[in-house]
């Protein structure tokens, strides 16, 4: 969660993922993890061989999904994980893979 934000405050999620993370069903497992929890948000795979979320919700919200997909199984798939915090922009509505 950002420093200095309260838990309940709507904060955007931007994660840049690592490692050996498409065509392993990363995108699939991050989108059945989201329906758990109260928040937007897409997930989508890069030309570079990353893989980008960015999630929007409470803080403290956010910040339980992105362990809930470390808890997935995903972990062991994950070389390295870039986490952003920024201002809500409440441009999505529901979860959706991106292609």
């Amino acid at each position: 969660m950002p420093p200095n934000s309260p838990a309940n405050a709507r904060q955007r999620l931007c994660v840049f993922y690592t490692g050996r993370v498409q065509g392993v069903g990363f995108r699939y497992t991050t989108k059945t993890v989201a329906a758990g929890f109260e928040l937007t948000g897409i997930v989508r795979n890069l030309p570079d061989g990353r893989v980008e979320l960015i999630a929007e919700g409470q803080g403290g919200e956010l910040e339980a999904f992105r362990l809930a997909i470390l808890d997935a199984g995903l972990a062991g798939l994950i070389r390295d994980e870039q986490v952003t915090w920024l201002d809500a922009k409440n441009e999505f509505r529901g979860f959706e893979i991106v292609r």
